[in-house]
């Protein structure tokens, strides 16, 4: 296991079951809104939020049968993305998809571009361009076999200064991704303001979806719905919830 020595084999074990435990209930979690919403259970896939926490975890989860693990810093992700490469290799598997979840710097981007599977914050048609200019470069070097995909971050109460695009900009920055041959439009993503009842925002950004795939009938996925409100999500169609709490526990303490 990356990281960990004989003598801490206990503690792996301890995390191991609590992990355990919590995935199960995560995921009966998630078949019972998906019930509750008329929806099939499979339409809806669980995004391990793993920032903060050590590559350890990661390497337990993929065990337990997780293949998606979601990052927002990129200087902690890229030292997951490293201390996994060789457990990988070992298990000769390598099938495992990182999603960049966080907010992204433009100056980032060409790292991230190597090993990121989709990105979903993308909120500018500049941070769109440079991905596009950095997977196009990953795919010329061989460090990825396919275009970047990415989710186009929207704002559910219109102020771009916590993050994503207001709703008068979505197709247009919708179109500029759809026309870039190194990215891949995959869909929507977005946060619940912490003002708006959950069900009011996922509801707004539903038919935002809807509008959207009518344009791109290619942009399937909705990512929405985190440890606190994912039921409402998953009532008005997320594709992806992205837990982090409810699955990883309370962040663990740093310096940083």
């Amino acid at each position: 296991m990356v990281g960990v020595s004989g003598t801490a084999e206990s503690t792996v074990e301890s995390r191991t079951t609590v992990l355990s435990t919590r995935l199960d209930g995560l995921l009966h979690r998630i078949d019972a809104a998906c019930e509750a919403a008329g929806r099939d259970p499979g339409s809806v896939r669980l995004l391990p939020v793993t920032k903060f926490f050590p590559a350890t975890d990661v390497e337990i989860l993929y065990g337990l049968g997780r293949r998606d693990f979601g990052e927002s810093r990129e200087q902690e992700a890229s030292a997951k993305v490293a201390a996994l490469g060789e457990y990988l290799a070992a298990q000769d598997d390598s099938d495992i998809r990182w999603h960049m979840i966080g907010r992204l710097q433009r100056n980032k981007a060409r790292v991230v571009a190597r090993w990121a599977h989709t990105v979903h914050s993308v909120d500018s048609e500049r941070l769109a361009t440079t991905l596009d200019t950095a997977a196009r470069a990953a795919l010329d070097a061989g460090e990825r076999s396919d275009p970047l995909r990415v989710l186009v971050q929207i704002s559910l109460d219109d102020d771009p200064a916590r993050g994503g695009v207001v709703a008068r900009e979505l197709d247009a920055l919708a179109d500029r991704i759809a026309g870039l041959p190194g990215l891949r439009l995959g869909g929507l993503m977005a946060i619940a303001p912490l003002d708006v009842p959950a069900d009011s925002a996922f509801a707004r950004l539903a038919t935002l979806h809807t509008s959207l795939m009518a344009r791109h009938p290619e942009a399937t996925e909705l990512s929405a719905g985190m440890s606190g409100d994912l039921e409402a999500a998953v009532e008005h169609g997320s594709t992806c919830v992205r837990v982090g709490t409810a699955l990883m526990g309370a962040r663990p303490i740093t310096s940083a």
